[in-house]
């Protein structure tokens, strides 16, 4: 078998048509087939560009890979649509990044804000989004109250969410900050990605998050990125994504200096106007 033959299930995925675990229970129903013949076997291994894979008998084919950077603002759905007619994170994107097939790699809460990943490339949105493979997420969060050591120390050994039933793995609490208004500020990185874990895990300890911002995803940071702005990444940005060593932003500039000035042009004000989806070169979607 060539080297470059990979199993049919991944294949599927990265086709972006289902998830691997759905791929597999299509495969099992006899529902897939390779060079027109029937296959149900889960350990079938394909080659991409030279093995003729249909599903119902539609051909899927590997898609132009596309994986974008946005910083997600607060008062956005991330979701490709949403039944309440909310705006989502799809309203930040042109027309054809949206046919391209991206979809969130993750997701953000309504209020919160930063780095959010959208992408065409299955295998990456399960790399990504999968708690098996510990992609580290850092945010920056704003609490009502500075947390004791003791506090400190019990969200980072894991607490239990009874929302979903179970404890969360380990965590890392950094940059702790007593602001003079009572409040402080602090870093968080998980590898999960539970519905509002971070919200959640503070609130366990009767703490309450009142502004949080992913700072990071892996080894890309979210950078001067302004609010509501997208960027596409490289091919070797994207490979930052599933590590963890010295990363790039996705405002595009590698690690800042130490004594380097970066002048930051203010993000202009998002309202809740008639929705319009811009196609311009500088990646700014506009409401008017």
């Amino acid at each position: 078998m060539s080297r470059d033959a990979e199993r049919l299930q991944k294949y599927i995925s990265r086709c972006g048509h289902c998830s691997r675990r759905r791929a597999e229970l299509l495969i099992e129903k006899g529902l897939v087939r390779v060079n027109s013949a029937i296959v149900d076997q889960l350990g079938t291994r394909v080659i991409p560009g030279k093995d003729r894979v249909t599903i119902n008998g539609v051909k899927i084919r590997l898609p132009k890979s596309l994986t974008v950077a946005l910083h997600k603002p607060a008062g956005f759905i991330t979701s490709t649509h949403d039944t309440h007619d909310r705006l989502t994170v799809m309203d930040l994107l042109p027309k054809r990044m949206i046919e391209s097939g991206v979809l969130p790699a993750g997701r953000l809460d309504l209020q919160t804000e930063g780095l959010l990943v959208l992408t065409n490339d299955g295998e990456l949105l399960h790399r990504v989004t999968h708690p098996r493979f510990e992609c580290v997420k850092e945010y920056f969060a704003i609490l009502n109250r500075p947390p004791s050591t003791r506090e400190l120390e019990k969200l980072q050994s894991g607490v239990f969410l009874k929302e979903v039933g179970k404890v969360t793995a380990k965590a890392k609490l950094t940059h702790v900050r007593h602001r003079k208004d009572g409040t402080a500020t602090l870093h968080v990185k998980i590898h999960e990605g539970m519905k509002r874990q971070v919200r959640r895990m503070f609130d366990v300890v009767g703490i309450k998050v009142t502004y949080l911002k992913r700072l990071a995803i892996g080894g890309l940071t979210l950078g001067d990125l302004e609010k509501g702005r997208w960027r596409q990444l490289a091919s070797k940005e994207v490979q930052l994504l599933t590590g963890d060593g010295k990363g790039t932003t996705a405002s595009g500039q590698g690690p800042r200096k130490t004594g380097e000035k970066r002048r930051v042009r203010p993000a202009g004000s998002m309202k809740r106007r008639k929705r319009r989806r811009s196609d311009g070169p500088s990646g700014q979607s506009r409401h008017r």
